[in-house]
């Protein structure tokens, strides 16, 4: 009953909570964003989520678009812009994926949307990862997030998908908070972000 009923409406509850008693610190990053990133605040993105199914995902832009000489994007520690770093590493960039949320293209807790062209490479059992509705945070993210391989995030994913229940759920709210206040797992060894997946 959880999984089927309880839980989208619980991630309806909370997401609209959210998004009116954060909205002056939304205001205040996106101002921020708008002067740093040339008028560009929002990163919108395809991804895939239940079933596959795409969807625009809206986050926070934290770098710019800055290219070299040859139009190819530099690194990403490069355009990471300062406040971009601030918003990162406090999760910040994360909160209007609440609007997804309200709109039932994503849940408060579930496996990360990943990229798109990620789908044809998943194995079988990886893309078990999409029975779900994928969220803000998830059992990956309180386990590693970015400091992990892509193999033990799928099969964190993997696990969720066969464990869901509302006692999870809560456990992986509460350490959601704890990781954001520490700032635990923000950056892999090698990027500062995740590393392309190019099949396992």
């Amino acid at each position: 009953m959880y999984t089927f009923f309880l839980k989208r409406t619980i991630d309806l509850f909370i997401s609209i909570i959210l998004l009116f008693l954060l909205s002056p610190l939304l205001f205040i990053i996106f101002v921020g964003l708008v002067i740093a990133n040339s008028g560009k605040p929002f990163f919108i993105q395809p991804r895939p989520g239940r079933k596959g199914e795409v969807f625009q995902v809206i986050k926070f832009k934290t770098m710019t678009d800055e290219k070299d000489s040859n139009g190819n994007m530099l690194p990403d520690d490069v355009r990471l812009t300062k406040i971009g770093k601030f918003v990162r590493a406090t999760s910040i960039d994360e909160l209007p994926q609440l609007i997804n949320v309200m709109k039932g293209d994503m849940s408060l807790i579930g496996p990360r949307p990943l990229l798109v062209e990620y789908l044809p490479l998943y194995s079988k059992e990886q893309a078990r990862r999409h029975l779900v509705r994928p969220g803000i945070t998830g059992w990956a993210q309180v386990n590693g997030r970015n400091t992990i391989s892509w193999k033990q995030k799928f099969e964190y994913d993997v696990w969720y998908v066969d464990h869901l229940t509302f006692k999870l759920d809560f456990r992986i709210s509460l350490l959601t908070i704890k990781k954001v206040f520490f700032r635990e797992g923000i950056n892999s060894e090698s990027n500062a972000t995740m590393e392309t997946f190019k099949g396992i």
